[in-house]
């Protein structure tokens, strides 16, 4: 398999551009889906104070990254176990312009499991390929079932398709599930004996919550040859006002020449870093002492978040639903509440996104913007918008050795539960003294 230049599809006929519309027309069709979750946190003081320093530079950084940065992927890399050199490193203003150079350089047809980050399709269907879903195994998210994988692959071939490429992620968006080692391992042999390549979604893995027993691994670790690695630095380090990204490329001659066509699709678009954002990634990818020390204490403090936001889910009788594990979101089924929510005009997953969005009054995606079946009653709710709605508040919610007993905190999660209950068409309980939820601590169990 060699990287390609995008080949051109006959178009798609009205029924089979039906199949791949999460929605029907008039019910919110998906072509771009929601931002990854919030940090719901100020800017870090000198993380802003490097942009500032960088603010005034006239000259333009270098398509690819400047070396600085470059040096500093790769170093970041090497503290997990992944080597590598600075020419088999790119970055780019995003993971949206990463993955869609990436895809362009290999050519063909994607597969993705379900359901998967809401900015991963939209790369295939701009450039005219397929996508293709594939369900996950039932303990966690962000991989293909393997079998569910190879019965894919073979029908996609079957009907004269052309899949090269399997993105996955190792700490997933939407679900905030870690696939176990040997689950991810299942799943990457199988893509690898299918000859197709694989991108590994790493955006989240610095962001595992304490106290649990989850074990992250990289594919790149297990099938060094076949993975390309990209982590967009606004899961774990940047704000969403600073957009940047990463890939690792496998160390073999194959690697080299995707490294050089990535690239060229990246200078040919024009996806070239800021100085000011190069600066602040090169910053964060050194992993100063104040990084490190923000990121614990955002992590933990999103951990604990995020273990009241199931608990509160599971009282109000939704599930299944799998424990969070990182990351700052939740991904609850709200299937068992559909009697109650049918009274309130919830039939699919677009109007249970616009109820929640309106009764919580944050953002709350419906589970069709990952594509996931619109049918289903899912939605991915977030932590960040939890933490207060001042920088003040949120400051003192990552200070506070008890954030769940801030009035800001207490008070948005007893919204959630209250929405939730009289969704179920329940009366809200009343909470434990302090306005936390029952059973305040982290979620551990598995």
């Amino acid at each position: 398999m060699r990287p390609s230049e995008p080949t051109a599809r006959e178009p798609r006929t009205a029924a089979a551009h039906a199949a791949h519309d999460p929605l029907p027309e008039g019910r919110g069709p998906v072509r771009y889906g929601p931002p990854l979750p919030e940090p719901g946190l100020p800017v870090l003081p000198e993380l802003a104070g490097v942009v500032a320093a960088a603010a005034d530079r006239s000259h333009p950084e270098p398509p690819g990254g400047p070396p600085a940065l470059l040096d500093a992927a790769r170093g970041y890399w090497v503290r997990r176990g992944l080597s590598g050199e600075r020419a088999r490193v790119t970055a780019a203003p995003g993971g949206a312009p990463l993955l869609l150079a990436l895809t362009a350089a290999l050519g063909g047809d994607v597969l993705v499991p379900r359901p998967c980050p809401a900015w991963w399709v939209p790369q295939t269907r701009l450039l005219g390929r397929e996508a293709f879903h594939v369900p996950t195994p039932a303990e966690c998210g962000g991989v293909p079932d393997p079998y569910a994988l190879l019965e894919t692959v073979r029908r996609v071939r079957a009907e004269g398709g052309d899949p090269r490429l399997l993105v996955l992620s190792v700490a997933d968006d939407p679900t905030a599930t870690v696939p176990p080692p040997e689950v991810l391992h299942e799943a990457v042999e199988a893509a690898a004996g299918e000859g197709l390549h694989v991108v590994s979604d790493e955006t989240w893995r610095d962001t595992l919550h304490p106290g649990t027993d989850t074990v992250l691994f990289s594919p790149a670790e297990m099938f060094p040859d076949r993975v390309t690695v990209l982590t967009d630095l606004t899961g774990a380090y940047l704000p969403p006002t600073l957009p940047a990204a990463c890939a690792r490329f496998a160390p073999t001659p194959f690697g080299d020449r995707l490294a050089d066509r990535v690239l060229d699709f990246l200078t040919a678009t024009g996806a070239v870093l800021a100085a000011p954002v190069a600066a602040a990634a090169t910053y964060v990818l050194n992993e100063p002492e104040a990084v490190v020390a923000r990121r614990t204490a955002a992590v933990a403090l999103h951990a604990r978040v995020a273990a009241a936001l199931y608990r509160a889910v599971l009282a109000a009788g939704a599930g299944p639903v799998r424990p969070p594990r990182s990351g700052r979101h939740l991904y609850a089924d709200l299937g068992p509440l559909r009697q109650g929510l049918a009274a309130h005009g919830v039939s699919d997953a677009q109007d249970l996104e616009d109820l929640l969005t309106d009764r919580l009054g944050m953002p709350a995606p419906g589970g069709h913007r990952f594509g996931d079946d619109p049918a289903a009653l899912r939605v991915r709710l977030s932590t960040g918008p939890l933490l207060g709605s001042t920088p003040q508040e949120r400051a003192a919610s990552l200070a506070s050795p008890e954030p769940l007993r801030l009035p800001q905190v207490a008070e948005r999660l007893s919204r959630v539960a209250a929405v939730l209950d009289d969704l179920r068409g329940a009366a809200p309980e009343e909470w434990p003294r302090g306005g936390a939820p029952a059973g305040e601590g982290r979620e551990s169990g598995r």
